[in-house]
């Protein structure tokens, strides 16, 4: 069995961005059921259309498929835009990409402390981020002329980082299958023709020659005849140290990707949580409320504990920014991590995840050959060592105030 590159279980934190039409109208309800059954890594209620949580769905992304379906974006689209249909936002966005740059991205990227960038190239509604050499059968101009993907590629890279690729593999809403009523129904809403199958490996080929990018990033199945295990062995045949996700729907991914998710302990397998910063992994105006810097430490830890990766959902807005809040959370885990990357990068997980101190606050534990590491909520008192028993001879030592390294090997 093929082992997960080791630069990618090193990365420990990367950054996912959703930018696109439905950045335009960007709105959903702010309804979290659709979250809380994705977090118990469910399909969905086995229940009626009209009952069911894909109607409220909390993801902007999403808008065009939730905008047919009897529920509150329905409700806004009709009072916000009239009988105007989901193809009409391509000016605006096309504007937004003449003024868009890479480049504040990329800074805002590196100076977070993230390890890796996917950008979406390819969402649900089949509307594609860079000029393809296979177009859209069914709509026409359903593209940008801009290379955004390329632009971003040379970006991040040129800032040390890792890119990947995200791509909807499974649902194309330009083929059919709309609307989409049911959670439980998204992973049979794949177009079965033999002419979108050739078309997604045709992208995905092409995505692979132009970009070579680290990280193959799926989503939602993959069509069967497009036959993913050949797409995935000329993959690595390409690079070698290419990591690709578990939603190809093949046997022996390299990772795989519950959003929301966490372990109760340590996987086995590689693994990463994939949230946003929010609910939405698309700009959705009016939620406001995002995960704190405080919460994104104890998650990351948590996280990287039990052998996993956080990948943390980025939403530019309509102009192609990412507003302030956001940048501030990024800035806010980049600071702290800079202090506390050497217990973060490079680590693997020890033989528990979890302690606490003595006044109840928790401890997650990483581990680097004979060094012991603990994160702890709250601040760790100098030269002490919460949670560990530790052998004669270990050596503690701080590191800033939310960690500490335990040096010295046996510690237990």
């Amino acid at each position: 069995m093929r082992a997960t590159p080791g630069w990618y279980r090193d990365a420990k934190f990367g950054i996912i961005i959703h930018w696109g039409l439905y950045s335009i109208p960007a709105w959903a309800p702010l309804d979290d059921e659709v979250v809380r059954i994705l977090e118990a890594e469910l399909e969905g209620p086995d229940g009626d259309a009209a009952s069911d949580p894909l109607a409220r769905h909390s993801y902007a992304e999403w808008y065009q498929n939730s905008a047919l379906l009897d529920g509150p974006t329905r409700q806004h689209h009709e009072a916000t835009y009239g009988g105007q249909d989901y193809g009409d936002f391509r000016g605006a966005f096309a504007e937004a990409v003449r003024g868009w740059s890479a480049e504040p991205w990329a800074d805002l990227f590196a100076a977070s402390g993230a390890r890796y960038v996917i950008p979406v190239t390819k969402h649900h509604d089949g509307f594609t981020l860079w000029p393809s050499a296979t177009p859209n059968p069914n709509r026409a101009g359903w593209s940008v002329e801009r290379d955004v993907i390329g632009e971003l590629a040379t970006a991040v890279r040129g800032r040390g980082l890792h890119l990947g690729l995200y791509y909807s593999g499974g649902p194309d809403w330009t083929f059919d299958h709309l609307p989409i009523r049911r959670l439980a129904d998204i992973p049979h809403s794949i177009p079965d023709s033999p002419e979108f199958a050739r078309y997604v490996d045709a992208h995905w080929r092409e995505l692979i020659e132009r970009y070579r990018p680290a990280i193959l990033w799926n989503d939602i199945k993959y069509p069967p005849a497009a036959e993913p295990d050949r797409l995935i062995e000329d993959y690595y045949a390409a690079v070698p140290d290419g990591v690709v996700n578990d939603r190809f729907g093949t046997a022996r991914p390299d990772v795989r990707t519950p959003e929301y998710a966490r372990r109760a302990d340590i996987d086995t397998e590689v693994w990463e949580t994939v949230r946003a910063v929010g609910i939405s992994f698309g700009w959705n105006r009016q939620e406001t409320e995002l995960i704190s810097v405080p919460d994104l430490v104890l998650l990351l830890a948590d996280v990287i504990s039990k052998n996993g990766n956080l990948l943390l959902g980025v939403t530019p807005d309509d102009r192609g920014q990412i507003p302030r809040a956001q940048q501030e959370l990024l800035y806010g885990i980049g600071r702290w991590l800079e202090v506390h990357g050497e217990a973060v990068y490079g680590t693997r997980p020890w033989t528990r995840a979890e302690g606490t101190t003595a006044d109840g606050r928790p401890v997650r534990f990483t581990s680097r050959g004979n060094v012991v590491y603990g994160i702890v909520a709250g601040g760790a008192a100098a030269g002490t060592a919460p949670g560990l028993d530790l052998p004669p001879g270990a050596k503690v030592r701080p590191i800033g105030t939310d960690a500490f390294a335990v040096e010295g090997a046996g510690a237990s």
